[in-house]
Order: structure tokens, then sequence, then C-alpha cells
């Protein structure tokens, strides 16, 4: 009898020391993965801030920048759209089911406890039924009733030990179920989200490396003249065209009235020069004459 109560004493001891170690650490991972959740919930809040800083600054920029970085920021709001889900269903596949573990470890306290009563009484009646035996040995009667209340302890004992046996086992299973579960869910949930954020990600990376540096930078150097610099300097270019134009009109005509200017020098050189030839021949002419006259009077 002492060996068997031992051995359900042990029992006993096993099965509170489970059920503390499963209050404690259930409570503990319920408290840190609240925490993550926490933690990701207020980086989900400090992208939508930098996504807004994102889209504030990206309407002051040039316009291939903006576009990139406006799709930049789209990806990268999409993203936080996907950590909200992610939030929502760890909150809902992982803290939930580890927060349910607060009234099942409350009702299998209370499953122990009915136990330790009824093995109590058991033990009270025992100590009765000896106690009986031992001031009143021949009264038969006292005696029986002693038994009999000792035996329905015994029975009602013995049936609260098995329940809490069988409880205690389906609790077990149940609880590496719901580790496997939970553990498994968090992967799962961490998974997908993981993966549609690198999708996007690749997404955003290739939006923002696909701005046109040249022609925001021609842009850009656009921007640092005033509005009217370029009318100003075609008007400047123009006119100097313009002058350009008119001196190689004149020198052009310079160049002609030269040209006339010599003709016609050379023409009144060559005339002034056929005058001598004639006048020469005229004197040639009268010097003959004159000889002529002069041998008639010889």
């Amino acid at each position: 009898m002492l060996s068997f109560s031992l051995s359900r004493d042990n029992q006993t001891r096993k099965i509170q020391e489970n059920i503390t170690n499963v209050e404690k650490h259930f409570g503990e991972m319920c408290q840190l993965f609240s925490a993550y959740v926490r933690k990701t919930a207020r980086l989900r809040d400090k992208s939508d801030v930098l996504v807004r800083e994102i889209g504030l600054y990206a309407d002051t920029e040039t316009p291939d920048l903006k576009r990139g970085m406006k799709q930049f920021a789209d990806h990268m709001a999409k993203i936080q759209d996907y950590r909200q889900a992610e939030v929502e269903r760890l909150e809902s596949k992982v803290i939930e089911p580890l927060k349910s573990y607060g009234a099942v470890v409350k009702r299998k306290r209370e499953d122990l406890k009915a136990t330790q009563s009824a093995r109590d009484r058991e033990a009270k009646q025992m100590a009765q039924l000896e106690r009986t035996r031992q001031r009143n040995p021949s009264d038969r009667q006292i005696i029986s009733q002693a038994e009999s209340e000792l035996q329905r302890a015994t029975m009602d004992a013995t049936r609260t030990t098995r329940q809490l046996e069988e409880t205690i086992d389906e609790f077990e299973r149940q609880k590496i179920r719901d580790i496997k579960k939970i553990f498994g869910e968090f992967v799962t949930v961490e998974m997908s989200f993981h993966a549609k954020a690198l999708e996007v990600y690749t997404l955003a990376f290739q939006s923002i490396q696909s701005v046109d540096e040249e022609q925001d930078l021609e842009v850009f150097r656009s921007s640092l003249h005033p509005p009217d610099y370029q009318s100003r300097l075609d008007i400047v270019r123009a006119n100097s065209k313009t002058s350009l134009d008119r001196t190689g009109s004149f020198l052009s005509t310079s160049g002609t009235l030269q040209q006339q200017r010599d003709c016609s020098r050379q023409t009144r050189r060559e005339e002034e020069e056929d005058d001598d030839d004639e006048e020469d021949e005229d004197d040639s002419e009268e010097e003959e004459e004159e000889d002529e006259d002069t041998d008639d009077d010889h």
C-alpha cells in the first residue's frame, strides 16, 4: 500500500511539473512572439512614414527621377500591405493559440486538484479505519462502515486518477500537435511574406535603376538658366548672323566695284595708248610731206 501511494505521489509530482513547465514556457513564448509582432508592426509604421517622405521628395525632382522614386515608393507601400497581413496572421495563427493555453493549463490544474482531493479523502478514510480498528476492535458494524467509506473513497480516487491520466495523456498529445502547428504557422506566414516581399523588392530595384540619368541631367542644366535666357541668346545669335551676312555682302559689293574700277582704268589706259599711237602716225605723215616739198623746190 505504501509503495502504491509513493507511485501515485510520484505520478502527481510529474504531472504537476509538466503543467508548470507548459504554463511557464508557453507564457514566455507568447510574450516574445507578441513582442516580435509589435516590432513588425512598428517596422510597418516606420516604413509607411518612409514611403510618404520618398513621395514628397519625388515631387521636387526631375521628371524621370520623380517617376522612378514614385514607383519605388509604390512598391514599398505594397510591401507594407504584405507586412500588415503578416502581423494579422501572426496574431491569429501564433499568439492567440499560445494565449489559449492559459485556460488549458488552468483546467489541467483543476483536474489535478480534483484527483489529489480524491486521493486525500482515500488516505483520510484509510486512517479513520485504522483508528476505528484500534479503538473498537470488536465493533464489526463500525468497522464495516469505515471499510465501506474507505472502499468508496478508493474507488473515487481510482476513477479520478484514471481520468487524470487520460486527460494528461491527451494534453501531452495536443501540446505536441499545437507546438508543431503554431511553429509551422509562424514559418509559413514568414515565408509567405518574404516571398511576396522579395518579388516586390525586385520590382522596386528595377524601377529605381531605370532612371535615365542623362535625360534628367539635361533637364537640370536647363533649369539653371532663366526662362528668357534662351530667347535672348537666340536673338543675339540671329543679330550676329545678320551682321555677318551684311559684312559679307558689303565685301562682295566692294569687290565688284573694285573690279569695275580696275576694268575702267584698264580701258582708259588702252584708249590713251591708242591715242598716242595715232599721234605718232600723224607726226610721221607730216614729216614725210615736208620732205617731199623740199625735193620739189630743188
